[in-house]
């Protein structure tokens, strides 16, 4: 049988990172769990798909992963970026059938049914790749779509088919912006976005104590930019005092009764009525966008920091729920106050 794709064409396709192997790749699949999985999704895969699954890897993040649009405009003006492809099976987390696979982002997610959802991007859930079957049926051949869950589900071309979507990605050093361009356009991301109406609500909450709350905040967003050269949040200082100042904002609100609860509110909810880290920074729905976020995020950082600070005493459990200690709310306050009166 003749091979869809050449050694070119799969070239440095797939990274070597340990998360990929764990999260998303399993062995090759055989012609029984293919079977299976097509059953159960309703869907004939692409020839492509199964041969690339089989030959060379059975799910994966990706090296090569971008892949050159225009008018798109999910992640970039000029590409679309991939973390990785789901693998044929069940198994791995990000399996076709496994427990982020393509039925759960229809069902938890509420993406249309149009096929199957087979790679994400780095928008932690808020876009996802699809096999669109709408036109070929579901014994056809897919193109490939993305699907923007934060522009109300909004359908984009991407490639015809499986095989032209593998053949065109491209590594992200393709399209690395200017470092000073792109510093500028973050520091006015930070200087100039509008706050989420959680953070909003919890700097107007938190005023009588800490006054200019939101030239704080502002503050540190600025040192994370000068630092990294972008808006993004990881285990460093500066991002931890982000956390730190959101969960304060967070406390002047509500209690949080778990460290779940702070993190990620109320995983169905659609608005700003629950606060939580998860609509106060990363993510911006589309009834009532914000700017100042970082437009993703990787919630274990947030964990990390969470446990390290129950661990060293700076957060306590009370009779209502997490909060912190007076202490630790006095310090805090103090240095978010000088950092108010800073500029970098």
């Amino acid at each position: 049988m003749d091979r869809i794709f050449s050694d070119d064409d799969l070239a440095g396709l797939f990274d070597d990172h340990a998360y990929g192997f764990e999260s998303y790749t399993e062995a090759a699949p055989s012609d029984e769990l293919i079977a299976e999985v097509e059953a159960e999704l309703g869907y004939r895969l692409p020839a492509a798909y199964i041969e690339l699954c089989r030959t060379v890897r059975n799910g994966g993040t990706l090296d090569r992963s971008c892949f050159p649009t225009t008018g798109v405009h999910v992640w970039a003006e000029d590409h679309v970026a991939v973390t990785g492809l789901y693998a044929i099976g069940r198994t791995s987390h990000y399996s076709l059938l496994g427990s982020m696979g393509s039925r759960f982002m229809e069902q938890e997610w509420e993406y249309p049914d149009i096929g199957v959802y087979f790679a994400d991007t780095p928008t932690a859930g808020h876009s996802e790749f699809a096999l669109d079957y709408r036109e070929c049926g579901p014994q056809g051949e897919p193109a490939v779509v993305v699907v923007d869950q934060e522009d109300e589900y909004r359908v984009s071309s991407i490639a015809k088919d499986f095989a032209t979507f593998i053949r065109g990605l491209v590594s992200e050093e393709e399209f690395q912006p200017d470092p000073e361009e792109e510093r500028a356009e973050y520091l006015a991301i930070v200087n100039e976005g509008s706050f989420s109406p959680i953070v909003q609500r919890g700097i107007d909450a938190i005023a009588e104590t800490l006054p200019d709350a939101g030239a704080a905040v502002r503050e540190v967003a600025r040192r994370i930019v000068a630092d990294k050269g972008f808006f993004s949040l990881h285990a460093d200082a500066n991002s931890h005092l982000m956390y730190a100042a959101m969960f304060l904002l967070h406390s002047t609100l509500t209690t949080a009764r778990s460290r779940d609860e702070f993190i990620d509110g109320d995983p169905d909810a659609v608005d700003y009525s629950v606060p939580c880290y998860r609509l106060m920074l990363p993510v911006s729905f589309v009834a009532d966008r914000f700017g100042f976020t970082t437009g993703g995020w990787a919630r274990d950082f947030v964990a990390d920091w969470w446990d390290q600070s129950v661990e060293n005493g700076s957060i306590v459990e009370t009779p209502d729920g997490f909060r912190y200690t007076a202490d630790t709310e006095a310090g805090l306050v103090r240095i978010l106050r000088m950092l108010a009166t800073t500029t970098t």
